[in-house]
């Protein structure tokens, strides 16, 4: 599992710094909408090309579940179950075209149902964080674990999404002082992998697409952070292509946030 991820780590560098970063530079990179509203740009499709075809020349059996495929590819591949990759190939591509340094490349394999391998790449800082399940975490191919957090909520930093809560969830976490303070950096790959590394405390989500969360949950799940959904349940204990994320530097910081998600509270 160690050489596949090696290889893993490699071909995200290898998209990182010859397809993301001098299309980012350039901004030459045509875009579009997609029938969601959202940002697709020629990169994100090469960048996926590359990454799929790269992949399968490793492993030809493996499936493939990729963030600019159609939905209805993406729920075939997740149905089909098994094992698969799911990549996204350019997370943060409203801030690529901005244009904003804040972006990466996300590349987990999905196997019994949870991810086994993590791969989130950031080419502007060049930081690669990665992990296979069971073997911890590692930042640049060296072994992390980060400083435990023994901070209560009021006292600690992380991300919220309040664009993708329901209005009455956001109402309430912005009209009192649940936590120190928030940030929402618009790439969840780098959200994740920060959390991880002990940069922030916790995630708050309302929906998180599968692409934007299995590479960067096992990052978390092997820094010793707790993930559920807003029930509390685990974001892989059924079959989704769509989760609310709640993910958190320890078990007392998750129990903190459950309550206060809770819409009955």
């Amino acid at each position: 599992m160690l050489n596949l991820l090696s290889q893993v780590e490699s071909i995200a560098k290898e998209v990182g710094q010859h397809i993301l970063l001098p299309a980012f530079i350039s901004q030459t990179s045509i875009q579009s909408r997609k029938s969601d509203g959202s940002i697709v740009t020629e990169t994100d499709e090469k960048a996926q090309t590359f990454i799929q075809q790269a992949l399968h020349d490793i492993h030809p059996n493996i499936g493939f579940l990729g963030e600019e495929m159609s939905k209805a590819e993406q729920q075939q591949a997740l149905d089909e179950g098994g094992k698969f990759w799911c990549v996204d190939p350019l997370d943060g591509t409203g801030n690529f075209t901005t244009p904003m340094p804040l972006f990466a490349i996300s590349i987990a394999l999905i196997a019994d149902d949870k991810p086994v391998l993590a791969c989130i790449y950031d080419p502007v800082r060049d930081e690669i964080f990665s992990a296979t399940r069971g073997n911890g975490l590692s930042i640049n191919g060296e072994s992390y674990t980060p400083i435990p957090v023994n901070k209560p909520l009021n006292d600690c930093i992380g991300f919220v999404d309040f664009k993708r809560l329901q209005t009455p969830l956001a109402i309430k976490l912005v009209t009192k002082k649940h936590y120190r303070s928030q940030r929402n950096i618009g790439t969840c790959a780098l959200e994740w992998a920060w959390l991880a590394a002990g940069r922030a405390q916790f995630i708050v989500h309302g929906g998180q697409k599968l692409w934007d969360y299995a590479a960067g949950l096992l990052l978390a799940e092997e820094a010793a952070c707790t993930v559920t959904d807003f029930a509390g349940n685990h974001p892989f204990a059924q079959s989704r292509l769509s989760c609310p994320i709640l993910a958190t530097s320890n078990t007392d910081l998750s129990q903190a946030w459950l309550s206060l998600v809770d819409e009955k509270a």
